[in-house]
């Protein structure tokens, strides 16, 4: 009779665009679950269905990752610090007693209120305000490189767990043809070194399978801290929808470029140094001070008014050396910019080769190599139980389908790699 074990998990391998590669296969052996964490906790969102998707995975990264709430913080402390650059200057209240008996005694009651000239006070309004934004564009290049982060950490979760299942088919098929093989040797219809080398291969499987669970929890646990948690995660992971895959064209996507959120922050960095260089230059200009108050003279009961300008001499200090540094600053951000949108068009570039050519593997793979990988298999298991192909037949096409299955979600892994790094620089659907 025709041997049924060699179909494990053909059937999903060659139906659909993008399926999971095992959905047929046994569950992986996961780990006890983790105690019970408080309600309100991060981490324990991720513990209430008992899947979870890439969407859901990159929602719960944006809402609770540390970093990218630290991130948020900078824009309340930008806050502070544009509410302080619209103060004006204290006034000072001082006064002065003059003499010692009381017939000539004085005392002088006043107070100074500087002034700023030059525009100073607006142009420390613009250098906040054009901070505040820097640390908002922050945000936006820590949430676009989280979104990639997390997206490159799901699919390698996903690919450890699809290479625990498909070890686990790997380990019942050699499980039957070592069973197989010594029922063979039992008959006398070949050498009991077959038998030797089919208990060998189930032995050299069981190691896969367990390198391959190891994998899986570290895999597991790098996903779950993107979002803060300490424990590794237990939910089974999907895979997308197919259509999330496609990809617009390259020029479409480059288009986009001047809105990516590193150039917006590059182009905000160089914009800050320029108003910089602008109150600099407004620091030139002395502030002056005007002085109010009145005098009375003790004995003769006599009051007077004081009235006071003083402003200071630029004769040494013209600010000279802080605007001098501040317009160096403005030109290195300019070059900054011009050197953040040449790496972004290359990396971009380099992200949608790399996509391309990994696409073209997966067509390749799930068309042509996988069913033949799985037809020789079919075939030499058939033949092995009718006498007409040795062992080695089958272990070859065995090893020939996993190392198939292997590419498939190697392929697959550097799909998706490749889109989240296209995500770190453009947004598509």
């Amino acid at each position: 009779m025709r041997s049924r074990f060699i179909m494990l998990g053909a059937t999903v391998l060659l139906s659909g665009p993008c399926p999971p590669l095992a959905a047929h296969a046994a569950a992986p052996q996961l780990p006890d679950p983790v105690p019970a964490a408080a309600p309100d906790s991060p981490f324990n969102l991720a513990l209430i269905q008992p899947t979870l998707t890439l969407e859901q995975a990159i929602a719960l990264s944006l809402s609770s990752n540390p970093s990218l709430r630290a991130g948020t913080i900078g824009m309340a402390i930008a806050d502070g610090a544009r509410t302080q650059a619209g103060l004006l200057p204290n006034p000072e209240l001082s006064v002065l007693r003059e003499g010692a008996s009381g017939a000539s005694r004085t005392r002088t009651v006043q107070i100074s209120q500087p002034l700023e000239l030059g525009g100073k006070r607006a142009a420390r309004i613009a250098v906040a305000e054009l901070d505040r934004t820097l640390a908002a564009d922050e945000v936006r290049v820590k949430a676009a490189e989280l979104r990639a982060d997390v997206t490159a950490a799901y699919f390698d979760a996903l690919a450890a767990q699809e290479r625990v299942e498909l070890a686990q088919g790997a380990l019942e098929l050699a499980l039957k043809t070592s069973h197989a093989a010594n029922r063979r040797v039992t008959a006398g219809k070949v050498s009991p070194v077959e038998a030797t080398r089919a208990n060998v291969a189930t032995s050299h499987v069981r190691l896969e399978l367990t390198q391959a669970n190891a994998d899986l929890a570290g895999a597991r646990r790098r996903l779950a801290a993107m979002w803060g948690s300490p424990y590794a995660l237990q939910q089974r992971l999907v895979h997308p929808e197919p259509d999330v895959t496609a990809l617009p064209p390259l020029e479409t996507l480059e288009a986009q470029l001047e809105s990516a959120p590193q150039l917006r922050q590059a182009r905000t960095r160089h914009e800050r140094e320029q108003a910089q260089a602008g109150l600099e230059r407004a620091q030139r200009l002395p502030d002056l001070t005007v002085t109010l108050g009145a005098k009375k003279e003790q004995g003769q009961g006599r009051t007077q008014a004081v009235v006071g300008v003083a402003i200071p001499l630029p004769v040494f200090h013209r600010n000279q050396g802080n605007v001098l540094s501040a317009l160096r600053r403005a030109e290195q951000a300019a070059l900054q910019l011009d050197v953040a949108r040449l790496e972004a068009g290359q990396a971009l570039a380099d992200a949608y080769l790399r996509a391309e050519v990994a696409q073209q593997q997966i067509d390749t793979l799930r068309t042509d190599m996988l069913p033949a990988a799985h037809s020789a298999l079919d075939a030499a298991s058939t033949g092995f139980e009718l006498g007409k192909f040795t062992f080695l037949d089958v272990l070859d096409a065995q090893r020939t389908l996993s190392q198939t299955r292997a590419q498939y979600l190697a392929a697959l892994s550097a799909r998706y790699r490749a889109i989240a790094d296209l995500q770190r620089y453009v947004n598509f659907k």
